[in-house]
């Protein structure tokens, strides 16, 4: 293969994988969009359920006033035991995006739970597992991250069901998510969300915060069973917002990689285009001089 050839080989090269990062750069922006959307549209039914709570908290006051007591609020802080969960990714070329969450996880499981027998660590995304377990943490289950909106929910259902396991099996108290946060298009940072047990601050606020109609709404079924129901509805949430953030982050950092990526290749083209040029000229003229002196010989005879 001659020089001009190679070159013309490593350019097509380049150029076709200048047309899969900038399908990948497309692919990676709708996405950000798409999961974008659903975080927005988690705000209302997240408000829906703090007004159900709202109401169910202002019956629970009543019916303490009367001397019943129902949940107790402090049964969580009586275990012990950290029950985390950390989300990774799938797929790869998405830069430091697991590296980023494994730091961060390994940090705050040291804080809540130094001990490795004091915690439990399940992971969402493959590709979280090897940055974890590098850094000593025991991974006691694995699931897959969805690759599209669609699978988050059946996902979401099978956590609740994990997490409902955790609670009433393996006694784990505390519940915390790991996850990266969305912080740009192109940008995202790490982030803890304590998921149980529930704020007691933010309960308190509920049940105290004023009514924003003159009307109090009511229900027949028992106000514990209906409270069990919102609170279920808000961990589903949690996670589904969980998940979301943590897909938008992925596709942000991928994009970013993409960028970076993009304009490498076009460098490497700019250099490889010079060097055929070079090459091609060196050429043509070691011809026209084979030419010439060839014409020159001839006419010596």
């Amino acid at each position: 293969m001659t020089a001009l050839e190679s070159f013309q080989r490593q350019i097509a090269i380049a150029r076709e994988l200048q047309s899969v990062v900038k399908t990948m750069k497309v692919l990676a922006a709708a996405s950000i969009r798409q999961y974008e959307r659903a975080v927005e549209s988690l705000a209302e039914y997240s408000r829906t359920i703090d007004l159900g709570l709202q109401v169910v908290l202002k019956e629970r006051a009543r019916a303490e006033n009367a001397g019943f007591k129902g949940i107790d609020w402090a049964a969580a802080e009586k275990h012990q035991r950290l029950g985390a969960i950390v989300f990774g990714s799938d797929r790869g070329m998405c830069g430091q995006f697991n590296e980023q969450i494994a730091r961060y996880s390994v940090d705050c499981l040291n804080h809540l739970a130094p001990q490795p027998a004091e915690r439990t660590v399940i992971v969402v995304g493959t590709r979280i597992v090897a940055p974890l377990e590098a850094r000593g943490v025991a991974i006691a289950a694995s699931f897959p991250m969805p690759s599209s909106l669609a699978g988050i929910t059946p996902m979401v259902q099978e956590l609740l069901l994990y997490l409902e396991a955790w609670r009433s099996q393996e006694q784990i108290g505390p519940i915390v998510l790991l996850y990266n946060q969305p912080r740009s298009n192109t940008a995202c940072e790490p982030h803890l969300h304590h998921l149980f047990p529930l704020d007691r601050a933010w309960l308190e606020h509920l049940q105290q915060e004023r009514w924003h109609s003159r009307t109090l709404p009511t229900f027949t079924m028992d106000w514990t069973q209906l409270l069990a129901a919102l609170i279920r509805q808000y961990f589903f949430v949690c996670l589904y917002r969980a998940f979301a953030e943590s897909l938008k982050s992925e596709n942000a950092s991928r994009l970013a990689s993409m960028q970076v990526a993009e304009q490498n290749i076009e460098e490497r083209l700019a250099r490889l285009n010079a060097q055929f040029q070079h090459e091609r000229q060196t050429a043509i003229t070691q011809e026209i001089l084979e030419i010439v002196a060839g014409a020159e010989a001839i006419a010596q005879f």
